[in-house]
């Protein structure tokens, strides 16, 4: 079992496959599968508390396995993409309803599997790992994600100088607007940081925000040139998908919750700073990533690894089911503000701290 429920992403994977494969109204099988069905099952389940013990904790970790799970999404998620370029190319009149599910559900894999997967890697430290978390981040045009994450996003996670932070009563998509221009810009500048402590000009090779512009615009004219301009505008789509799925994914996971900065900087993040779901379906679909408290505490812990905290704020269900609940802002408010005020009255050290 250690394995096999982890091989329930891939049950996504292939009625993806499937379904632009089939086309026609097989092209909605994966939206409907990811927010329909899933949030829907999950409401009638209870998450796990189960944490393993340290020594099966030092097996599990040095498990090639695992990493090989993941591995294997790198080449998928490419071809999903292609795959859906293709099918629009070679059958240009497709109905528009037919089409919008295509772009749905490769911009579905981009956000569930190429950036998801591209997180887990991204934290890494071995460099092929690395190229591979860049290379899924490719796919939903959104590579300087690998700089502003590791270097911003978990320095400032939980304050108001973090865009991928979401306020109180801030909706999702005011927050969109303002996480994806801030990380983006605040990639630039942590980049540029970087090239001055080594005494480097921002405007030279050395910076990896102009390659990864350079990566990204020859990707584009690459899809434009293999599969017409039209269908380009469609990945343009599903690219958008995919990065708007992830900055919902970081609405969710931190709202409301803050931390302080004290004379020499934040305080230390603490499992009480970012909600957790303990819930099966995500959590197996996603590779642990809604165990995200245990992530911010200890950021370089392999998925298969991540443990739950008594303290963690738990959301009322799983990542899917929150992520369509986010979509209504007046339901999330009412769900989630008293949840909010409940944990600033338990923990209002911990949060103050």
């Amino acid at each position: 079992m250690k394995y096999i429920k982890y091989l329930f992403a891939y049950i996504s994977v292939g009625l993806g496959f499937f379904g632009v494969w089939i086309g026609g109204w097989g092209a909605w099988l994966i939206p409907v599968y990811a927010f329909v069905a899933i949030p829907a099952v999950e409401l009638l389940l209870e998450g796990s508390k189960y944490n393993l013990d340290q020594s099966t904790e030092k097996t599990l970790e040095k498990d090639r396995v695992f990493d090989w799970m993941v591995y294997l999404i790198v080449p998928l998620q490419f071809y999903i993409v292609l795959l859906t370029c293709y099918q629009l190319s070679v059958k240009p009149d497709r109905p528009w309803w037919e089409i919008l599910g295509f772009i749905f559900t490769a911009g579905i894999a981009c956000g569930v599997f190429g950036i998801n997967v591209a997180h887990e890697l991204g934290h890494r430290t071995k460099k092929y790992e690395q190229f591979l978390s860049k290379a899924l981040l490719l796919t939903s045009l959104y590579m300087h994600f690998f700089i502003e994450h590791n270097r911003g996003h978990h320095n400032r996670v939980s304050t108001d100088d973090d865009p991928a932070s979401s306020r109180l009563n801030e909706p999702l998509y005011v927050f969109w607007g303002r996480s994806v221009i801030l990380g983006y810009v605040s990639a630039w500048k942590l980049e540029a940081f970087r090239l001055k402590k080594m005494g480097r000009s921002a405007l030279s090779l050395y910076n990896e925000m102009i390659w990864y512009t350079v990566i990204e615009a020859t990707w584009v004219v690459g899809i434009a040139w293999f599969f017409g301009f039209t269908v380009m505008w469609y990945f343009l789509g599903m690219a958008t998908v995919g990065f708007l799925l992830l900055e919902t994914v970081n609405y969710i996971e931190h709202y409301g919750l803050r931390r302080q900065k004290g004379e020499h900087g934040y305080h230390k993040v603490l499992p009480v700073h970012s909600w957790n779901s303990n819930h099966p379906l995500g959590r197996m679909i996603l590779f642990e990533l809604s165990r995200h408290s245990d992530h911010h505490f200890r950021a370089n812990r392999k998925y298969q690894i991540l443990r739950y905290h008594e303290d963690s704020p738990q959301m009322p269900t799983g990542y899917p089911g929150m992520m369509v609940l986010s979509l209504v802002p007046p339901l999330w408010f009412k769900v989630m503000n008293p949840r909010v005020k409940q944990l600033q009255e338990k923990y209002e050290e911990k949060l103050a701290a």
